[in-house]
C-alpha cells in the first residue's frame, strides 16, 4: 500500500511527475504517518503521506497546510513546496541536518535559540483556522477513546479532578489564543547542517498547530524534556526577557496538562491505530507523570499564582 499511495502522491506534484529520474528513501522517526525522501534532478524533497483514521485525533490538514506554510516563509520550518490535495499530503524542502539529542537541547544556547523560534512563530504566524485548546482536547480523545473501548486508568475521577482545578485557575486570566504547534517533542527539533557556519533550527511537523495557549507550547516542550528548575528560568528569561512567578505558575499547570493530553493520545490509538507500537504502554507512562506533577506540593501555590493579575 506504501508504495502505491507513493507513487500516486508523487503523480498529483507538477515538478516530480515530469521528471525523469525520481528516487524514493522512506524515512524513519514518524509514527503516524509515512515520510518519504524524494530526490528528482539534483533536489531533494520530503512528501509526508497523512496516516489513517488521524481526523480521529482532531488533525486538519489544511491547519496543518497552512501553519507549516507560515513557518516555512518565517524560517522556522521547512518551506512547502506542494500540497497534494484531497489527500492532504505536504510536500516540503528536503533539510539536511541533524537531531537535536535531548542532553544538548536543554543547554543554554539551544533552549534560548529555541524560545526565539517559538516566540517568532507565537507573534508573527497568521491567525490558524483550528482551535487547539487541551482542556476541550482532553474531552475530545476521551470521547472517541470511549465509543471505541479503551481502557482507562482507575483513578479517572481523580486525573479529571486535577483538569478541572488547573482549567478553573488558568480562566481567571484567560489565555489570547495565538497560533501554536502543540506538539514539540525531541525528534520535531531538527539542526540543518550548513558547510562551514551554525545552521538554523528546523521545527517539522504542525499537524496539531492551531490557535491556542503560548504556555502550552513552553510546558509541553518543557515535559517532553524535563527541564529543571535552571533551565526553566533560562527558557522563560529568553522568551519573556524574565520569569515572573506567574510565568511560571501558568508553565507549571500546563506541564502536566500537556502530559495529559499526552496520556489520552497514547489511550486514542490504542484503540484506532493499525501500527504495532505499544500506545498503552505510552498513555500510562504520561498518566504517572501526570500524576506525579499535580500532587507537587507546590500545585495550590501555583493554582494562586496563575491567576494575578500581574504581568
Amino acid at each position: 500500500m506504501n508504495t502505491l499511495a507513493i507513487d500516486k502522491a508523487i503523480a498529483k506534484v507538477p515538478f516530480l511527475a515530469d521528471s525523469k529520474n525520481v528516487k524514493k528513501i522512506p524515512l524513519s522517526g514518524g509514527i503516524t504517518n509515512l515520510n518519504f525522501k524524494i530526490e528528482a534532478d539534483g533536489r531533494s524533497y520530503v512528501i509526508r503521506l497523512a496516516g489513517e483514521g488521524t481526523d480521529m485525533l482532531g488533525i486538519k490538514r489544511d491547519v496543518e497546510h497552512a501553519a507549516n506554510k507560515a513557518a516555512g516563509e518565517l524560517g522556522i520550518a521547512p518551506e512547502i513546496m506542494y500540497f497534494i490535495e484531497p489527500e492532504g499530503y505536504i510536500v516540503t524542502r528536503f533539510v539536511t541536518g541533524k537531531r537535536i539529542m535531548p542532553e544538548d537541547i536543554v543547554k543554554p544556547d539551544y533552549l534560548t535559540r529555541i524560545a526565539q523560534k517559538l516566540r517568532l512563530f507565537h507573534r508573527n504566524a497568521p491567525k490558524l483556522k483550528g482551535d487547539f485548546n487541551v482542556f476541550r482536547r482532553v474531552e475530545m480523545l476521551t470521547k472517541t477513546a470511549k465509543s471505541k473501548g479503551a481502557q482507562f486508568p482507575h483513578d479517572w475521577d481523580f486525573i479529571m479532578k486535577k483538569m478541572r482545578e488547573a482549567e478553573k485557575a488558568l480562566l481567571k486570566d484567560p489565555y489570547k489564543p495565538t497560533p501554536c504547534h502543540n506538539d514539540l517533542l525531541n525528534l520535531n527539533w531538527l539542526d540543518e547542517e550548513v558547510a562551514g557556519d551554525i545552521g538554523e533550527i528546523r521545527l517539522l511537523d504542525w499537524e496539531y498547530a492551531g490557535m491556542g495557549d503560548i504556555f502550552f507550547d513552553l510546558g509541553n516542550f518543557s515535559h517532553h524534556h524535563r527541564l529543571n528548575e535552571e533551565q526553566i528560568r533560562l527558557f522563560l528569561t529568553a522568551y519573556f526577557g524574565e520569569m515572573t512567578p506567574k510565568h511560571y505558575a501558568r508553565l507549571r499547570i500546563m506541564w502536566p496538562m500537556s502530559e495529559l493530553h499526552e496520556a489520552m493520545w497514547g489511550t486514542t490509538q490504542s484503540v484506532i491505530s493499525t501500527l504495532e507500537e505499544d500506545f498503552q504502554g505510552y498513555a500510562n507512562l504520561w498518566f504517572g507523570r501526570y500524576r506525579m506533577h499535580v500532587t507537587d506540593y507546590r500545585w495550590e501555590k501555583w493554582l494562586k499564582d496563575v491567576a494575578k493579575k500581574s504581568k
